[in-house]
């Protein structure tokens, strides 16, 4: 009798790409979340924030030392390192989904490797099985 039959084999997990099938399942409006964190963060995002930011210095300047320490903090940190930050996060993410997709290839290889393993023990094992009998049948006769 084969260790593992064919229906068992047949049930087994197969391993599945969990970055294509996240990407699927998706929603319009996720979709539309990761296109606006795509476009703010990059160093464009950040250079143009930094622009924007830069134009209202002159009104600070002319305030005195609190505006421009409140335009610091509260102008140019946040909408700069805003962009600043996602750009990290987004490498951070990049890098995080190749190696999953590498995991995922290599689990694939392996998955196919145990699934020839097992398909080549169990032909063995139905030889086996044809030898016993046979051995058995020519013990029976003498």
């Amino acid at each position: 009798m084969p260790l593992i039959n064919d229906a068992s084999i047949s049930e087994r997990h197969k391993p599945e790409n969990v970055n294509h099938k996240h990407k699927e399942q998706m929603k319009p409006l996720d979709k539309l979340a990761v296109v606006l964190t795509s476009v703010v963060g990059t160093m464009y995002c950040a250079f143009a924030f930094a622009a924007l930011a830069l134009i209202s210095l002159p009104d600070a300047i002319r305030q005195g030392r609190q505006a421009i320490i409140s335009w610091i903090a509260q102008t140019f940190l946040q909408l700069v390192l805003l962009s600043v930050i996602m750009v990290g996060q987004n490498i951070q993410s990049h890098h995080s989904q190749i190696r999953a997709d590498e995991e995922y290839k290599t689990t694939m290889t392996s998955y196919r490797d145990l699934e020839h393993i097992l398909a080549h023990l169990n032909a063995q094992d139905e030889e086996l099985l044809k030898q016993t009998h046979l051995i058995q049948k020519l013990m029976s006769e003498k």
